[in-house]
Order: structure tokens, then sequence, then C-alpha cells
């Protein structure tokens, strides 16, 4: 049996992010938090300035017996935009940056192939701006942000942009 692995997304708001992945079967915990900045612990009122260089990110630990971790950067794409800069829907900043922060070479290789796959397919219009980085620090956010969309749906973000993508990438066939 193979062991838990991680996989770590910024994708926008890490509200989204993680209620997107918490939906699919063998992902056994979401967790959001930031990556990819100078600040030591940054606090989400810090990273939501813009200002320590992090990115709103969900780590998520899956079983690869059950989702490969292609299937997750398949469900990364479909879930965001990608050939925005900076920016998804109405959040803008740094902090909402597209992203995938590798675990290892494996994820590495594999985010850079999907990447240059779906730029070369055309599905966009734009060019695909997603960083791939290695993962240097994961620091978790701060408590009240772990299943915020599952314990807030009536809160009006999540109402007005969760629940629609939800709604989109789940729907029943």
């Amino acid at each position: 049996m193979k062991e838990l692995e991680k996989a770590t997304f910024g994708a926008g708001c890490f509200w989204c992010v993680e209620a997107v992945f918490q939906r699919l079967d063998g992902v056994k915990d979401v967790v959001p938090g930031y990556c990819g900045g100078d600040k030591v612990n940054p606090t989400y009122k810090e990273v939501c300035t813009g200002r320590t260089g992090h990115a709103e990110v969900a780590q998520i630990t899956f079983d690869p017996a059950t989702i490969a971790f292609d299937e997750l950067l398949n469900m990364f794409w479909q879930s965001h935009d990608p050939t925005t800069r900076n920016r998804q829907g109405n959040d803008v900043g740094t902090q909402y940056r597209s992203a995938v922060f590798y675990h290892n070479e494996e994820q590495r290789s594999a985010a850079e192939e999907s990447k240059e796959n779906l730029d070369n397919s055309e599905i966009f219009s734009n060019q695909i701006v997603t960083e791939i980085t290695a993962l240097d620090q994961f620091w978790p956010a701060e408590d009240y942000h772990n299943n915020y969309y599952n314990n807030n749906p009536n809160q009006p973000y999540c109402r007005i942009v969760i629940k629609p993508k939800l709604d989109k990438l789940f729907k029943k066939k």
C-alpha cells in the first residue's frame, strides 16, 4: 500500500480551493495556508496586503492508490482561470496567483508537462501564467479558515463565488 502524499495548489482564494478538493474521492485532508513568500509564519491580514509574497494555497493530503496527482492537476486547471496573472475573479493581488508548489521531481515534471499540453491545446485563448515552483515552506492558515465553505455556506462570498463553482465542477451527470 502506498503512503499518503501531498500536493499544494494556489488557485485564488483558498476557501474555494479547499472546497473543491475536499469533494474528491481519495483526498484525505485539505489545509488552507500560505506559500511562496518571504515572511515567516504570515497571518491572513499580512498576506492580504499583497506585500509578503505569499500565495493563498491549499495543501492536499491524498491517497495515490485512489486518486493520482495527474487527476488533482486536472481539477486544478478546471477549477480556476490559469491565464490571469495575480487574479481570480474579483480577488486581485499576488496572493491570488495561480501556482503549483511541487513536493518532488515527479510532481514538477507532471505539472510542467500538463501545463505545456494545456497551453498547446488552445483550450484557453490566453497563455497560462501558472507558476510551478518547489515547495519551500507551507504555513497553515489560522484555524477559522479550515472548512470555511462547509462551516459558512450562507456567507455571501460562499453563496456568490464558491457554490456556483462547485455546482459547475460537480454537476450531476
